[in-house]
């Protein structure tokens, strides 16, 4: 079996690297893909905030302290044991995934870090292959003593890690040592592309298109999206610079929502009365006040703050009656009580330089009395005490419930059941 060669003596871009990171529940190894790792910091199955949380203090105390890999493993036997995480693979196999591929992908993040700094000096970069791994990948041997430009294209996809498992890496090299060494700068090699099926298993299957020799997911450059992000924010469609960018960010979901489901009419509440009838009503429904919040756990058991801060603007301002929708709070409560879907995604916005998660509830409802549909959505932020309520309304049309379709799919309510 193949060991860690490096990673022992940390260095500052590695843990800066893995610092920045926002722990973000997924499903799926595939809902974080590619350079979206740059961002988040995710364990495959890991859904709720609370374990996520506790994966990612345990991953930034190795990388910092230089933990090993037994270490690590008490730490994972923890979190299983306190939080009754239900995982795929044996222990062992599911901790050295972990393991390994965060101290590597922080390494070479925090290497990527360096050899910018020093491509004046050392504009030549060496791709190193590691006589450590037990069954090397045909590929990576041969590109074994490559030579490029640190600004030659094939690194933006061929730049280590490459692979599970993969523990080859790269070496600045300066014109002093090209011409000691007699060494010219090699062409880059042709990249053969592939397509490849990933998530089959989950929600979102899809086909990728990655390099020959690369696994799916590190075609990418771990760290350069944040170095890019620290100079210009990327444009948006328009042409004009994105205020905030959301992680992951796709609109490919294969699976219609569930039907909407009936409810009553009775559930509408009158219309014209003051605001504190309607936020008592909402508020009620989780056993909360005005007064004194609540924590409600939802589906996936992941605790809700529940309070009146969900009808305040950031500015202080009431929001209770924006598109109406007071009369619907009492249905509304239920898109959070048994919602459709939730989705979860990281947002960072550029020019606060905020990163944060935020989760979405998504449900339909349907009168029974004339049939008009009632798209419900509640956003929530993570907080200190769980997930804090930033709005929830009735949409005015059901379409913005499709555009806000985007991020991992935590849940989804079968219509069966």
């Amino acid at each position: 079996m193949s060991k860690v060669a490096y990673g022992r003596v940390p260095f500052n871009e590695q843990i800066e690297f893995y610092k920045r990171k926002i722990p973000t529940p997924t499903a799926t190894w595939t809902d974080i893909y590619n350079a979206e790792h740059d961002y988040a910091a995710v364990v495959a199955g890991a859904n709720r905030r609370e374990i996520i949380e506790d994966f990612a203090n345990s991953i930034q105390d190795f990388i910092k302290n230089g933990k090993t890999l037994e270490d690590f493993r008490k730490d994972f036997d923890n979190i299983v044991a306190k939080h009754g995480w239900d995982y795929h693979g044996g222990r062992n196999w599911r901790s050295r995934i972990i393991y390994e591929t965060n101290l590597r992908s922080s390494y070479q993040a925090g290497r990527y870090t360096q050899l910018q700094e020093l491509k004046e000096v050392m504009p030549y970069w060496e791709y190193v292959h590691s006589d450590a791994v037990s069954h090397p990948r045909i590929e990576h041997l041969h590109w074994d003593g490559l030579i490029l430009r640190h600004d030659d294209p094939w690194w933006q996809t061929h730049f280590p890690i490459n692979a599970w498992g993969c523990q080859c890496t790269v070496i600045g090299r300066s014109q002093e040592y090209m011409d000691r060494n007699g060494l010219k700068v090699d062409k880059a090699p042709n990249i053969e592309w592939e397509e490849r099926l990933i998530g089959a298993r989950g929600l979102n299957p899809r086909i990728v298109q990655v390099p020959k020799g690369i696994d799916p997911g590190f075609e990418h450059i771990p760290g350069a999206s944040r170095l890019n992000s620290q100079t210009l924010p990327p444009l948006d469609d328009g042409g004009q610079p994105r205020r905030v960018a959301f992680y992951p960010h796709r609109s490919d979901t294969p699976i219609p929502m569930p039907s909407p489901r009936k409810v009553s009419a009775g559930l509408l509440l009158p219309e014209g009365k003051e605001d504190g009838f309607y936020i008592n009503a909402f508020l009620s429904e989780f056993g909360a006040t005005a007064e004194k919040p609540a924590i409600f756990k939802d589906v996936l058991g992941e605790s809700l703050v529940i309070s009146d801060a969900l009808f305040t603007s950031r500015s202080g301002h009431s929001k209770l009656k924006k598109r109406g929708r007071e009369v619907y709070l009492k249905i509304l409560a239920m898109a959070l009580k048994s919602p459709d879907e939730i989705w979860t995604r990281a947002e960072y916005h550029h020019y606060l330089k905020l990163l944060t998660v935020r989760r979405r509830y998504i449900a339909r409802f349907e009168l029974d009395s004339d049939g008009h549909n009632v798209p419900a959505l509640a956003v929530f932020d993570v907080g200190r005490d769980g997930w804090e309520g930033t709005t929830i309304f009735a949409p005015d049309k059901e379409e913005y419930l499709e555009q806000v379709r985007t991020g991992v799919m935590l849940y989804y309510r079968d219509d069966e059941g």
